[in-house]
Protein backbone atom coordinates (compact mmCIF):
# COMPACT_ATOMS: atom_id res chain seq x y z
CA UNK A 1 0.00 0.00 0.00
CA UNK A 2 1.12 3.58 -1.16
CA UNK A 3 -0.97 6.06 -0.18
CA UNK A 4 -0.41 9.74 0.18
CA UNK A 5 -2.71 12.37 2.01
CA UNK A 6 -2.16 15.75 1.90
CA UNK A 7 -3.54 17.96 4.77
CA UNK A 8 -4.14 21.94 5.44
CA UNK A 9 -4.35 23.71 8.75
CA UNK A 10 -6.74 26.83 8.24
CA UNK A 11 -4.73 28.47 11.43
CA UNK A 12 -5.87 32.03 10.64
CA UNK A 13 -2.99 34.75 10.84
CA UNK A 14 -3.60 35.61 14.54
CA UNK A 15 -2.89 32.46 15.90
CA UNK A 16 1.01 33.22 14.29
CA UNK A 17 1.45 36.71 16.33
CA UNK A 18 0.13 34.31 18.85
CA UNK A 19 3.15 31.40 19.01
CA UNK A 20 5.45 34.53 18.86
CA UNK A 21 3.69 36.51 21.51
CA UNK A 22 2.62 39.52 19.68
CA UNK A 23 -0.14 41.51 19.59
CA UNK A 24 -3.03 40.73 17.31
CA UNK A 25 -2.64 41.79 13.64
CA UNK A 26 -4.43 44.73 12.54
CA UNK A 27 -4.47 43.85 8.85
CA UNK A 28 -4.43 40.96 7.22
CA UNK A 29 -5.81 39.36 9.91
CA UNK A 30 -8.21 36.88 7.61
CA UNK A 31 -5.77 36.17 4.94
CA UNK A 32 -6.04 31.98 5.15
CA UNK A 33 -9.60 32.26 4.17
CA UNK A 34 -9.86 35.08 2.17
CA UNK A 35 -6.56 34.35 0.13
CA UNK A 36 -4.87 30.61 1.11
CA UNK A 37 -7.97 28.70 0.64
CA UNK A 38 -8.83 29.84 -3.45
CA UNK A 39 -5.24 29.32 -3.80
CA UNK A 40 -4.49 25.67 -2.74
CA UNK A 41 -7.71 24.64 -4.69
CA UNK A 42 -6.31 26.19 -7.37
CA UNK A 43 -3.04 24.13 -6.39
CA UNK A 44 -4.82 21.10 -6.16
CA UNK A 45 -6.58 21.39 -9.58
CA UNK A 46 -2.89 21.52 -10.61
CA UNK A 47 -1.11 18.84 -8.86
CA UNK A 48 -4.43 16.68 -9.39
CA UNK A 49 -4.65 15.57 -5.76
CA UNK A 50 -7.45 15.92 -3.26
CA UNK A 51 -7.34 17.54 0.23
CA UNK A 52 -8.32 17.80 3.81
CA UNK A 53 -8.44 20.95 5.51
CA UNK A 54 -8.58 21.04 9.08
CA UNK A 55 -10.89 24.11 10.19
CA UNK A 56 -11.11 26.06 13.12
CA UNK A 57 -15.05 26.45 13.88
CA UNK A 58 -15.29 29.54 14.99
CA UNK A 59 -13.72 31.41 12.04
CA UNK A 60 -16.74 29.78 10.01
CA UNK A 61 -18.58 32.75 12.10
CA UNK A 62 -17.53 34.86 9.13
CA UNK A 63 -19.78 33.96 6.57
CA UNK A 64 -17.05 34.43 3.79
CA UNK A 65 -14.90 32.02 5.44
CA UNK A 66 -17.83 29.42 5.55
CA UNK A 67 -18.69 30.04 2.14
CA UNK A 68 -15.13 28.96 0.77
CA UNK A 69 -15.25 26.04 2.94
CA UNK A 70 -18.34 24.50 1.51
CA UNK A 71 -17.14 25.30 -1.84
CA UNK A 72 -14.12 23.36 -0.99
CA UNK A 73 -16.13 20.92 0.14
CA UNK A 74 -18.15 20.85 -3.31
CA UNK A 75 -14.64 20.21 -5.01
CA UNK A 76 -14.37 17.18 -3.35
CA UNK A 77 -12.19 18.05 -0.21
CA UNK A 78 -12.39 16.46 2.84
CA UNK A 79 -13.69 19.14 5.82
CA UNK A 80 -11.95 18.01 9.33
CA UNK A 81 -11.98 19.77 12.96
CA UNK A 82 -9.17 21.69 14.21
CA UNK A 83 -11.17 22.84 17.31
CA UNK A 84 -13.43 25.45 18.02
CA UNK A 85 -10.76 28.16 19.38
CA UNK A 86 -7.58 26.10 18.33
CA UNK A 87 -6.17 26.56 21.58
CA UNK A 88 -2.94 25.86 21.86
CA UNK A 89 -3.10 24.74 25.52
CA UNK A 90 -6.39 22.56 24.76
CA UNK A 91 -4.56 19.31 26.07
CA UNK A 92 -4.25 22.01 30.10
CA UNK A 93 -8.24 22.49 29.91
CA UNK A 94 -10.47 20.50 31.98
CA UNK A 95 -12.05 17.59 30.55
CA UNK A 96 -15.61 19.52 29.61
CA UNK A 97 -13.70 22.56 27.71
CA UNK A 98 -12.11 19.77 25.80
CA UNK A 99 -15.28 18.34 24.92
CA UNK A 100 -16.33 21.65 23.73
CA UNK A 101 -13.45 22.67 21.79
CA UNK A 102 -13.99 19.33 20.05
CA UNK A 103 -17.38 19.04 19.82
CA UNK A 104 -18.61 23.04 19.28
CA UNK A 105 -16.03 22.81 16.35
CA UNK A 106 -17.18 19.74 14.86
CA UNK A 107 -20.87 21.46 14.72
CA UNK A 108 -19.55 24.57 13.26
CA UNK A 109 -18.18 22.48 10.37
CA UNK A 110 -21.73 20.85 9.75
CA UNK A 111 -22.88 24.03 9.45
CA UNK A 112 -21.08 25.55 7.09
CA UNK A 113 -20.50 22.34 4.51
CA UNK A 114 -23.70 20.34 5.93
CA UNK A 115 -21.46 17.40 6.58
CA UNK A 116 -20.21 16.21 9.69
CA UNK A 117 -16.03 15.95 9.99
CA UNK A 118 -14.78 12.44 10.99
CA UNK A 119 -11.34 13.63 11.73
CA UNK A 120 -9.53 15.43 13.68
CA UNK A 121 -6.30 17.44 14.84
CA UNK A 122 -5.14 19.44 17.64
CA UNK A 123 -3.71 22.42 17.83
CA UNK A 124 0.24 22.50 17.51
CA UNK A 125 0.26 18.67 17.40
CA UNK A 126 -0.37 18.31 20.93
CA UNK A 127 -2.34 15.56 22.23
CA UNK A 128 -3.13 13.40 25.54
CA UNK A 129 -4.69 10.19 26.40
CA UNK A 130 -7.59 12.49 27.70
CA UNK A 131 -8.11 14.09 24.49
CA UNK A 132 -8.02 10.52 23.15
CA UNK A 133 -10.55 9.57 25.33
CA UNK A 134 -12.89 12.49 24.42
CA UNK A 135 -12.49 12.03 20.48
CA UNK A 136 -13.52 8.09 20.90
CA UNK A 137 -16.62 9.24 23.27
CA UNK A 138 -17.33 11.53 20.39
CA UNK A 139 -17.61 8.83 17.70
CA UNK A 140 -14.36 10.31 15.93
CA UNK A 141 -13.30 7.65 13.18
CA UNK A 142 -8.87 9.04 12.87
CA UNK A 143 -6.84 11.30 14.82
CA UNK A 144 -3.57 13.27 12.91
CA UNK A 145 -1.77 15.01 15.49
CA UNK A 146 1.22 12.78 16.73
CA UNK A 147 4.15 14.43 15.25
CA UNK A 148 6.66 12.09 16.74
CA UNK A 149 10.11 14.26 15.36
CA UNK A 150 13.05 15.10 16.96
CA UNK A 151 14.71 18.07 15.14
CA UNK A 152 10.74 19.55 15.58
CA UNK A 153 10.33 19.03 18.93
CA UNK A 154 14.16 20.18 19.96
CA UNK A 155 13.63 23.42 18.02
CA UNK A 156 10.03 24.28 19.25
CA UNK A 157 11.54 23.77 22.77
CA UNK A 158 14.15 26.05 21.71
CA UNK A 159 11.88 28.72 20.00
CA UNK A 160 9.75 28.75 23.07
CA UNK A 161 12.06 29.32 25.35
CA UNK A 162 13.87 31.78 23.49
CA UNK A 163 10.56 33.67 23.03
CA UNK A 164 10.14 33.93 26.50
CA UNK A 165 13.56 35.05 27.73
CA UNK A 166 12.21 37.96 24.84
CA UNK A 167 10.38 39.03 27.58
CA UNK A 168 6.95 37.87 25.83
CA UNK A 169 4.75 34.74 26.38
CA UNK A 170 4.12 32.21 23.31
CA UNK A 171 0.44 30.84 23.57
CA UNK A 172 2.45 27.81 21.66
CA UNK A 173 3.23 24.62 24.36
CA UNK A 174 5.55 21.68 23.86
CA UNK A 175 4.37 18.15 24.06
CA UNK A 176 5.83 15.88 26.40
CA UNK A 177 9.16 14.69 25.03
CA UNK A 178 7.13 11.13 25.21
CA UNK A 179 5.49 11.71 21.75
CA UNK A 180 9.25 11.12 20.34
CA UNK A 181 8.32 7.20 21.24
CA UNK A 182 5.20 6.64 19.08
CA UNK A 183 4.83 5.22 15.93
CA UNK A 184 5.73 7.03 13.18
CA UNK A 185 3.29 4.93 10.32
CA UNK A 186 -0.35 4.53 10.85
CA UNK A 187 -1.30 2.85 14.41
CA UNK A 188 -4.45 1.92 16.73
CA UNK A 189 -3.67 4.18 19.32
CA UNK A 190 -3.02 2.60 22.82
CA UNK A 191 -2.54 3.58 26.46
CA UNK A 192 -0.59 5.91 26.97
CA UNK A 193 -1.31 7.06 23.46
CA UNK A 194 2.18 6.96 22.23
CA UNK A 195 1.85 3.14 22.46
CA UNK A 196 0.38 0.72 19.82
CA UNK A 197 -2.94 -1.03 21.15
CA UNK A 198 -2.41 -4.28 22.45
CA UNK A 199 -5.92 -5.72 21.29
CA UNK A 200 -6.35 -3.91 18.07
CA UNK A 201 -8.95 -1.70 19.16
CA UNK A 202 -8.48 1.92 19.47
CA UNK A 203 -8.63 5.14 17.63
CA UNK A 204 -6.85 5.26 14.12
CA UNK A 205 -4.12 7.41 14.47
CA UNK A 206 -2.07 8.91 11.48
CA UNK A 207 1.27 10.75 12.63
CA UNK A 208 2.79 13.66 10.95
CA UNK A 209 5.51 12.76 8.48
CA UNK A 210 8.55 12.11 9.13
CA UNK A 211 12.06 11.04 6.94
CA UNK A 212 13.04 7.68 7.34
CA UNK A 213 16.19 6.96 9.36
CA UNK A 214 16.67 10.68 10.65
CA UNK A 215 13.09 11.60 11.14
CA UNK A 216 13.38 14.82 9.74
CA UNK A 217 10.05 16.87 9.74
CA UNK A 218 8.23 16.41 6.01
CA UNK A 219 5.69 18.67 6.39
CA UNK A 220 5.01 22.96 5.06
CA UNK A 221 7.93 24.98 6.25
CA UNK A 222 10.01 22.30 5.89
CA UNK A 223 8.92 21.58 1.92
CA UNK A 224 8.92 25.06 1.29
CA UNK A 225 11.02 26.97 3.00
CA UNK A 226 14.57 25.60 1.36
CA UNK A 227 13.23 25.05 -2.49
CA UNK A 228 12.05 23.03 -4.86
CA UNK A 229 15.50 20.56 -4.54
CA UNK A 230 15.32 20.32 -1.03
CA UNK A 231 11.65 19.47 -0.97
CA UNK A 232 12.62 16.49 -3.40
CA UNK A 233 15.37 15.11 -1.07
CA UNK A 234 12.67 15.32 1.16
CA UNK A 235 9.82 13.20 -0.80
CA UNK A 236 12.56 10.95 -1.45
CA UNK A 237 13.36 10.64 1.94
CA UNK A 238 9.69 8.97 2.82
CA UNK A 239 9.49 6.74 -0.18
CA UNK A 240 8.52 3.35 0.86
CA UNK A 241 6.43 5.00 3.94
CA UNK A 242 2.98 2.95 3.70
CA UNK A 243 1.43 6.52 4.35
CA UNK A 244 3.00 9.84 3.35
CA UNK A 245 0.56 12.00 5.51
CA UNK A 246 1.94 16.03 4.47
CA UNK A 247 0.42 18.88 6.17
CA UNK A 248 0.69 21.65 5.71
CA UNK A 249 -0.80 25.06 6.35
CA UNK A 250 -2.82 28.12 5.35
CA UNK A 251 0.52 29.92 5.32
CA UNK A 252 2.57 27.82 2.98
CA UNK A 253 0.84 29.44 0.45
CA UNK A 254 0.77 33.37 1.35
CA UNK A 255 3.97 35.75 1.40
CA UNK A 256 5.09 39.27 2.81
CA UNK A 257 3.15 40.44 0.13
CA UNK A 258 -0.02 39.16 1.17
CA UNK A 259 0.35 41.94 4.58
CA UNK A 260 2.74 39.63 6.46
CA UNK A 261 5.26 41.79 6.93
CA UNK A 262 5.06 41.82 10.47
CA UNK A 263 5.75 38.38 10.60
CA UNK A 264 8.81 38.75 8.46
CA UNK A 265 11.39 38.67 11.37
CA UNK A 266 9.69 35.74 13.35
CA UNK A 267 8.54 33.34 11.14
CA UNK A 268 11.28 32.40 7.84
CA UNK A 269 9.05 30.92 5.59
CA UNK A 270 6.72 34.17 5.20
CA UNK A 271 10.03 35.86 2.96
CA UNK A 272 9.75 32.70 0.51
CA UNK A 273 7.92 33.69 -2.00
CA UNK A 274 4.73 32.04 -2.78
CA UNK A 275 5.56 31.12 -6.69
CA UNK A 276 8.79 29.25 -4.66
CA UNK A 277 7.02 28.14 -2.11
CA UNK A 278 4.22 26.10 -4.78
CA UNK A 279 7.36 24.95 -6.92
CA UNK A 280 8.56 23.10 -3.81
CA UNK A 281 5.65 21.65 -3.00
CA UNK A 282 4.35 20.52 -6.66
CA UNK A 283 8.09 18.98 -6.70
CA UNK A 284 7.84 16.90 -3.46
CA UNK A 285 4.18 16.00 -4.50
CA UNK A 286 5.70 14.81 -8.69
CA UNK A 287 8.45 12.60 -6.90
CA UNK A 288 5.84 10.64 -4.30
CA UNK A 289 3.52 10.15 -7.29
CA UNK A 290 6.31 8.91 -9.75
CA UNK A 291 6.89 6.61 -6.84
CA UNK A 292 3.63 5.13 -7.35
CA UNK A 293 1.65 6.96 -4.17
CA UNK A 294 -1.65 7.18 -4.99
CA UNK A 295 -3.50 10.32 -3.29
CA UNK A 296 -6.51 10.10 -0.82
CA UNK A 297 -8.29 12.39 2.04
CA UNK A 298 -7.21 10.96 5.46
CA UNK A 299 -10.91 9.79 5.87
CA UNK A 300 -9.81 7.73 2.74
CA UNK A 301 -6.27 6.95 4.29
CA UNK A 302 -7.95 5.71 7.71
CA UNK A 303 -10.61 3.55 6.06
CA UNK A 304 -7.89 1.79 4.28
CA UNK A 305 -5.55 1.51 7.50
CA UNK A 306 -8.46 0.18 9.14
CA UNK A 307 -9.82 -2.41 6.29
CA UNK A 308 -5.92 -3.73 6.01
CA UNK A 309 -5.72 -4.13 9.87
CA UNK A 310 -8.84 -6.42 9.70
CA UNK A 311 -7.98 -8.61 6.97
Amino acid sequence: MRLCAVSVDLDEIPNYFAIYGLPAPVRAATQVYDTAVARFVEFARRAQIPLTLFAVGSDLARPEAASRVQRAREAGFEIANHTLDHRYDLVRLGRSEIRRQIEEGARAIERATGVAPVGFRAPGYTITDEVFGVLVDLGVEYDSSVFPCPPYWAAKAAAVSWITLRGRASRSIVDRPAVLMAPTRPYRVGTPYWRRSRDGAGLIELPIQVTRGLRLPFFGTSVTLWGPTFARRLARACVGEPLVNLELHGIDLLDAEDGLDDLRSHQPDVRVPRARKEASLLAAVEVLRAAGYVFVTLRDAAAAFRTAAAA
